[in-house]
């Protein structure tokens, strides 16, 4: 206890330094900056602005509450990291669900880190601490990982080592941005999964990637079930694309005569040059329907 309340007293003593004009400090090399960078140090939360590069755009407000009661319990036990814009002014790196919650229970103050970078460096920090610590969720972390490449102009290689994460695992973030934006929606929303976006992916036309994400939402399916649905559908694609264009071998034409005399009702066939292919018994009513079953089932 007395460990912590001598953090706390350091803390206000390093706020102090802050506050005094004579010691403005604006970088690492100045008088009193090794006092400040890196300690813990007890800030208003006026004077700390939100980061503008921030992945996270979704707070959840029951979640915020919950971390509010905690923190009136216990403190803000992990602090927030920000970074110096100028005097007594700051920028928020990481911590926002914590800064957002402090404020929500009307405190004054907060303890933070403070670090000493410029925007390209805050960009970088922020994105990086935000993906290795956030539960942000995979869209979110595929924005983060393309802003790392578009405006820290960092590589895959690069990145895999700032979050250390493989850089199969970055691709896959990143090949999520290629869905429909009505997709990605569904993801952050949490209708989908990631495992669900991949399956998705390999749909390159819009339109069709839209209409079998409906029936994944309305059948509420697996993975599994999306991933077997993409492989039907790119089977029926293979065949309709070649069932124009191909001859029907003979072995086809003798065969649809057998089966259209057994089931009593015109037999087509749809195929593709893999020698994959489809039968198509067309039905009525019910009892048509019905008439078929018992045929293909064996039943008197």
């Amino acid at each position: 206890m007395a460990k912590a309340t001598k953090k706390q007293a350091l803390g206000r003593g390093l706020s102090a330094l802050l506050k005094d004009p004579e010691n403005d400090i604006q970088s690492a090399s100045d008088k009193n900056a090794d006092k400040v960078v890196g300690n813990i140090v007890e800030l208003d939360l006026s004077s700390i602005d939100v980061n503008p590069h921030q992945p996270r755009t979704n707070f959840n407000e029951d979640v915020l509450r919950e971390l509010a009661s905690s923190i009136r319990e216990l403190g803000v036990i992990q602090p927030i990291t920000v970074r110096k814009l100028g005097f007594n002014k700051y920028q928020l790196i990481s911590g926002e669900r914590r800064f957002r919650a402090s404020k929500l229970l009307g405190l004054e103050t907060i303890p933070a880190y403070i670090r000493i970078a410029n925007d390209q460096e805050s960009l970088e920090m922020a994105l990086v601490e935000n993906i290795q610590r956030q539960d942000l969720d995979p869209i979110e972390i595929a924005l983060s990982y393309q802003r790392l490449i578009d405006d820290v102009k960092l590589t895959q290689e690069e990145m895999s080592e700032r979050v250390g994460k493989k850089r199969s695992t970055i691709a896959n973030y990143l090949r999520l941005l290629k869905l429909d934006p009505i997709i990605q929606t569904g993801i952050r929303d949490g209708f989908l999964s990631m495992g669900h976006g991949r399956a998705l992916i390999n749909i390159e036309n819009k339109g069709d990637q839209l209409d079998i994400y409906e029936e994944v939402i309305t059948k509420n399916l697996s993975v599994r079930d999306t991933e077997r649905l993409v492989r039907n559908y790119h089977s029926d694609k293979e065949i309709n694309t070649h069932a124009a264009t191909n001859e029907v071998p003979k072995y086809i034409k003798k065969g649809l005569k057998d089966f259209s005399d057994y089931f009593m009702t015109a037999v087509d066939v749809k195929f593709a040059k893999s020698g994959k292919g489809k039968i198509m018994i067309p039905f009525g009513s019910e009892q048509e329907f019905t008439r078929l079953k018992k045929l293909i089932k064996g039943d008197d």
